[in-house]
């Protein structure tokens, strides 16, 4: 079973069946963002800060793994140069729509968020990624590449899912009881009979993955990123949902690419 597959067919479904995480801007918020007033969401409820971003006229920036016709037409309105990465068709296809109508500039490219040789080295100063590694095995990867195409002083802002979500009952958590249940790091497809498994491929639902803290910060300062920048914040309650009282449900990191332009790696470290 390619679970990639799986969760890239997910995706294009999600995108016909109104998932708001593939519901696209509206035409006002483009207007509002031509005119300056402007932000986006890497989580449920609060804002990127706007001091996390510089100055975008001008800027290239890659929406990685970001399809869905929010991101990227808000930043390419705001001014930037921006390329749009997703493993979904259906995904990116919100984000052509979005351009069509409001006649913005943006370029779409279907790929994997693990593999950005279509990029040269140093190809952006900001990359955007909304929470999608939980539908990905590995995390070094995909910090590598972005470290790769950011030039240095860039920064990267993404989103993880709480990995302590994933010890919970999902069934139980529908029901309003809070169950522990599977050990962390967890990998949903190994919890599931073969049965489970094939109605989930035919139902076109997602397999996750949970990443260690370890993985999620570790790894990232591991590549050669700076940690300038951390905020949690919580799923809305309308889905019933008891963690949403105890837990943040995301983290948002920003992160610098190392060394900034200008400064020089003291003798004997080992970054780039």
């Amino acid at each position: 079973m390619d679970i990639l597959s799986a969760n890239r067919a997910a995706w294009d479904l999600a995108a016909v069946r109104d998932n708001p995480y593939a519901r696209a801007v509206s035409p006002s918020e483009v207007a509002d963002a031509r005119q300056g007033s402007w932000s986006i969401y890497l989580s449920d409820r609060r804002p990127v800060p706007a001091s996390w971003f510089p100055d975008l006229a001008g800027r290239s920036v890659l929406c990685l793994a970001s399809g869905g016709g929010q991101q990227g037409p808000i930043l390419a309105a705001a001014g930037a140069s921006v390329w749009v990465l997703d493993a979904s068709a259906g995904q990116l296809e919100q984000d052509r729509l979005v351009a069509e109508r409001d006649g913005l500039e943006l370029t779409t490219v279907t790929g994997d968020m693990a593999d950005l040789s279509v990029f040269d080295d140093g190809a952006f100063d900001l990359i955007v990624n909304p929470p999608s590694t939980l539908f990905v095995p590995d995390l070094l990867p995909v910090f590598r590449e972005c470290h790769r195409v950011l030039r240095p002083g860039g920064h990267l802002l993404m989103s993880f899912m709480n990995p302590d979500d994933f010890v919970f009952d999902a069934d139980a958590l529908d029901e309003g009881r809070i169950e522990v249940r599977f050990p962390l790091p967890y990998v949903e497809v190994d919890t599931l009979s073969d049965e489970e498994r094939e109605q989930g491929l035919r139902e076109g639902r997602f397999f996750h993955f949970s990443h260690t803290m370890e993985a999620q910060l570790g790894q990232l300062t591991e590549v050669g990123f700076a940690v300038t920048g951390f905020y949690e914040d919580r799923r809305p309650d309308w889905d019933g949902n008891p963690l949403r009282h105890y837990l943040p449900s995301y983290y948002v990191v920003r992160a610098e690419r190392w060394p900034p332009t200008g400064v020089s790696v003291p003798s004997g470290g080992t970054r780039e």
